[in-house]
C-alpha cells in the first residue's frame, strides 16, 4: 500500500513538491534583480521551481519503485513456504508501475523535455 501511495505521490509532485516550488519561486525573485534579462528572469522564477518540483515527484517515484521491489523479492529472501496474499502482489505490482511512470515523467519534466520553458530573445 505504501508503494503504490508513493507512486500517486510521485506522479503529482504531492505537498512537499508545491512548498519547494513556492520556496524556489520566491527564491528566484529575491535573487533576480529587474535588470535581469527576460531569459534570465523567466528561469529564475519558473524554471528553477519547475525543477525543483520534478526532482521531488522523482523522489517520491524511486522510492515507490523500491518499495514495491522489496515487497515483491521479499518472498525469496524470507520464509520460502510462505505464500504473499495475492492483493499484496497486485498492489506492489501497481506501485513498481505508478513509479516507472512518475520516474519517466519527472525525467521528462528536470530535462525540459516536457512542457519546457519557451525560448526568448538574448
Amino acid at each position: 500500500m505504501v508503494s503504490a501511495a508513493l507512486g500517486v505521490i510521485g506522479l503529482s509532485g504531492g505537498w512537499l513538491g508545491t512548498v519547494a516550488a513556492a520556496r524556489s519561486n520566491i527564491m528566484g525573485q529575491l535573487e533576480t534583480a529587474r535588470s535581469a534579462s527576460v531569459g534570465r528572469q523567466i528561469q529564475s522564477l519558473y524554471g528553477d521551481s519547475w525543477k525543483v518540483t520534478a526532482l521531488i515527484a522523482g523522489i517520491f517515484a524511486l522510492t515507490a519503485l523500491v518499495t514495491g521491489f522489496v515487497v515483491l523479492v521479499r518472498p525469496a529472501f524470507g520464509a520460502p513456504g510462505q505464500e504473499q496474499a495475492p492483493w499484496i502482489k497486485s498492489v506492489a505490482w501497481a506501485g513498481v508501475v505508478l513509479g516507472v511512470i512518475g520516474l519517466i515523467l519527472a525525467v521528462l519534466k528536470y530535462s525540459d523535455l516536457l512542457l519546457g520553458l519557451p525560448s526568448t530573445p538574448s
